[in-house]
């Protein structure tokens, strides 16, 4: 027997489907040799009460899925692998760990797995796994209604985010990194762990193994303009408009008092931001490296 694993999964992710599947999950990691323990999620209470001695937890889910996961478990203190079976609207961090799509073939892959170390992020005391973000489109999916993200999925992102549009706004900011201080007016700010945001490689050559956060901070421009110089730099262009920096510190402030933040897909926190990457802080268990 390979340990106990407390099974989480979120009810309502991906369309609803994960709750059908949920006794053949449990069923391919128990020939896994897994002691398995399914459990859906109540949001809104932590799901290691009561499961503080299990030695392992798989998630199902999208990224706000194991962004509550892993600051539940930091509260706990524990320091289990996690393995992670996608199955929301957007699955970002399960992608950069190398986890296939399909929910079953996922459990495959982590009743097989290894485990290893990979990066987290960290902004004023709360955790994440993949992107942290302000300013336009970035808090669109806390705005997404659950039901039209389950009939269109990434699509309905899209609409919600063409409402924005109307409130295109800037926001000034003084960054200081590792290296240097300095100001700017952005209309965008994400700083990544991973590469992708919503499937899109909007910092690429980023690494969850590096040991540093790769910011984006994107200044105005009309909406045709915006769109393209996003496009150059997913290509490995250098538009004047974007800043791109990587760096292991963050500290942002603004004189703005409402700005609104987003980590992982869910409420974030309030300026000022104190963000780092803490390197190899989370152990997962992933696919085996062929």
């Amino acid at each position: 027997m390979k340990g106990r694993a407390l099974f989480l999964y979120n009810d309502r992710a991906g369309r609803g489907r994960i709750a059908h599947k949920a006794d053949a999950i449990a069923g391919i990691l128990r020939e896994g040799g897994y002691d398995v323990l399914p459990h859906i999620i109540e949001f809104g209470r932590n799901p290691f009460d009561g499961h503080e001695d299990v030695d392992m937890v798989v998630a199902a889910g999208g990224d706000g899925t194991m962004n509550y996961v892993i600051n539940n478990m930091k509260v706990k203190g524990l320091d289990i692998p996690l393995a992670v079976i996608p199955a929301g609207t957007a699955n970002d961090f399960a992608r950069a760990l190398g986890m296939r799509r399909g929910a079953l073939d996922a459990a495959r892959q982590i009743a097989d797995g290894e485990i290893r170390r990979v990066d987290c992020g960290r902004v004023n005391g709360l955790y994440y796994v993949n992107v942290f973000s302000f300013g336009l489109f970035t808090t669109t999916s806390q705005h997404t209604p659950d039901g039209i993200k389950h009939r269109i999925g990434r699509l309905a992102y899209l609409f919600e985010g063409i409402k924005e549009l109307k409130e295109m706004r800037t926001i000034p900011l003084e960054v200081t990194t590792d290296e240097r201080t300095f100001k700017v007016d952005a209309l965008i700010a994400l700083v990544f762990n991973g590469e992708t945001a919503g499937s899109l490689p909007l910092a690429p050559g980023a690494s969850i193994n590096d040991g540093l956060l790769d910011c984006i901070l994107i200044c105005k421009s009309d909406v045709l303009l915006l769109g393209i110089n996003v496009i150059r730099h997913m290509i490995g262009g250098y538009p004047s408009s974007i800043v791109y920096l990587r760096s292991r510190h963050l500290h942002i402030t603004s004189p703005l008092g409402d700005i609104a933040t987003d980590v992982d897909g869910q409420r974030g926190v309030d300026f000022p931001l104190d963000v780092e990457c803490l390197p190899g802080e989370l152990k997962v268990l992933a696919p085996k490296k062929r």
